[in-house]
């Protein structure tokens, strides 16, 4: 059986990469992929504690963050396709419409 420090050292690596391309990036597809990787890194965390402590909540917790991030990846998608359409451009540099 593997331990569950290996699952949490995973979740470690996967938020930091997460972390570090959302810092990193500036296009803003590449920014929500990298949310989602870091949602990822939380869900791996709270299934293998969940599974650790021999419990339920976790594993549902996982489920409502899964839906979040799908209905968050769905509007962030739409609000960029409107973004694109008028700017032409997904870099975060170049987006200055709410500059004042």
């Amino acid at each position: 059986m593997i331990p569950v420090t290996w699952y949490l050292i995973l979740a470690a690596c996967l938020f930091s990469i997460g972390v570090y391309g959302f810092l990193t990036r500036r296009n803003i597809i590449l920014m929500l992929l990298s949310i989602e990787l870091m949602l990822n890194a939380v869900n791996l965390n709270l299934v293998s504690m969940s599974h650790y402590i021999q419990g339920l909540r976790g594993q549902v917790l996982t489920f409502f963050i899964i839906a979040v991030a799908a209905a968050e990846a769905a509007i962030g998608l739409g609000i960029l396709i409107g973004l694109y359409r008028n700017h032409k451009t997904l870099h975060a540099d170049k987006m200055t419409i709410l500059k004042g």
